[in-house]
């Protein structure tokens, strides 16, 4: 039987203890953005992302391949997943997303990120590729669990977290305070502090 370990319950999330205790910074210099091209599915959606996703389009298209664009028009902006999940959609005979762009060294970056960071998108990109390696469960009743993903590719970044002495929950700090509020993370931090002295 699996040891799931501590779980922390924050109001309606629960906290899977690898979120507190484990080590990751993202190495983007190693990785290149491979989490961008390779997986299963596409990056999961909610379903408030769809309405901006779809408004800035015409401000991040240009960014994006012609393969990309492409699956936008056939697909449009999601796609469903076999997991019955909302997913961003991919290129045709790829593991690639559709909202890739790519620097002139390869390395691959989200287009949707990119005009965000000159101020000409109102979207960022969608919470769930801000909040990686934690991926988030839905309960039910309104309930979440946040889980920590394990890939392969971002072993490098595991690595780097051991390094550095960052956790994953405080790599990603912001991303949760967006997701889920300045309370949330203050009451994380907490339990994070009272967790790590007792392990």
């Amino acid at each position: 039987m699996r040891d799931f370990g501590t779980i922390i319950e924050i109001g309606d999330v629960l906290v899977s203890e690898d979120v507190i205790l484990e080590y990751f910074a993202c190495d983007y210099a190693v990785c290149k953005g491979k989490c961008c091209i390779i997986g299963d599915s596409g990056a999961p959606l909610k379903e408030e992302e769809l309405e901006p996703l779809e408004r800035d389009y015409e401000v991040f298209a240009p960014l994006m391949r012609e393969e990309g664009r492409a699956a936008v028009s056939a697909k449009g902006f999601f796609e469903v997943d076999r997991d019955g999940d909302l997913v961003t959609p991919l290129v045709p005979g790829s593991e690639e997303c559709a909202f890739c762009h790519f620097g002139a060294d390869g390395s691959c970056y989200c287009a949707i990120e990119r005009q965000f960071d000159k101020g000409l998108c109102r979207f960022k990109k969608p919470i769930s590729c801000s909040l990686y390696p934690i991926r988030v469960v839905d309960l039910g009743g309104g309930r979440v669990g946040l889980n920590l993903h394990r890939w392969d590719i971002c072993r490098d970044a595991f690595e780097k977290g051991r390094r550095e002495g960052t956790r994953v929950y405080q790599f990603l700090r912001g991303p949760l305070t967006e997701a889920f509020g300045q309370e949330f993370y203050s009451a994380l931090s907490e339990a994070a502090r009272m967790l790590i002295a007792a392990s």
